[in-house]
């Protein structure tokens, strides 16, 4: 499985002989970042915000996940979960996604903006690489994400949703989350490769990626 970030909240994640999947391909005329140019076979939305939802981005007639459920495609095993309006009736509509590709589990964690119920999480099921916004605005702060971590407890962790150079959003620095986690400071990599459930680390290990173009 190959995970590459392209700024914001949107990912794409290939594994052989499966499906391609997208998340959260944003309108990069609201976000920043360049232009997205994708193609997919499965496409994620967690909620309805151009730094979200921008279909026209993604080529390849993708299926559209949008609300939550159960999903089966091309041997891509998605399972849906909502966290909005559980806590009051102004919070944010928002649906988290766990893919599982062959054994190997994903969330993506969209804007979830506060501590998910134990509930919910206990439908999200063993997650073994997690893609969490860090940087506040409609998501989590950097004390939040690394409260869900701990909770959610996956062997990776991909930050997303914070403040780089090319993003004109307001959002705090990825330094926070860092900070949260104990660690002083990671140099990104251009994607995550794995192989495998076996190639997981035993301890929660945060992974920082490059955007790519």
């Amino acid at each position: 499985m190959e995970i590459t970030w392209y700024g914001h909240s949107c990912f794409q994640i290939t594994e052989r002989g499966l499906a391609t999947l997208v998340t959260d391909p944003y309108d990069h005329n609201e976000v920043g970042y360049a232009p997205l140019k994708l193609k997919a076979d499965i496409l994620s939305i967690s909620h309805d915000k151009p730094g979200h939802n921008l279909r026209a981005a993604v080529a390849g007639n993708p299926y559209v996940v949008s609300s939550p459920g159960e999903y089966e495609v091309k041997g891509v095993f998605i399972t849906g979960v909502h966290t909005g309006r559980v806590t009051s009736q102004n919070e944010p509509l928002n649906t988290l996604y766990v893919f599982d590709f062959n054994g190997l589990s994903v969330a993506h964690l969209g804007d979830l903006e506060r501590v998910p119920t134990q509930s919910e999480v206990e439908a999200l099921g063993t997650v073994h690489i997690a893609l969490v916004p860090v940087g506040g605005g409609n998501g989590l702060s950097a004390s939040k994400a690394s409260e869900v971590v701990r909770l959610i407890e996956p062997s990776i962790v991909i930050p997303m949703h914070y403040a780089t150079p090319e993003t004109h959003v307001s959002l705090d620095p990825l330094g926070r989350f860092l900070k949260e986690m104990g660690i002083d400071d990671l140099e990104p990599v251009p994607s995550l490769i794995i192989n495998g459930v076996e190639q997981l680390p035993e301890e929660t290990q945060v992974v920082v990626l490059n955007h790519s173009h």
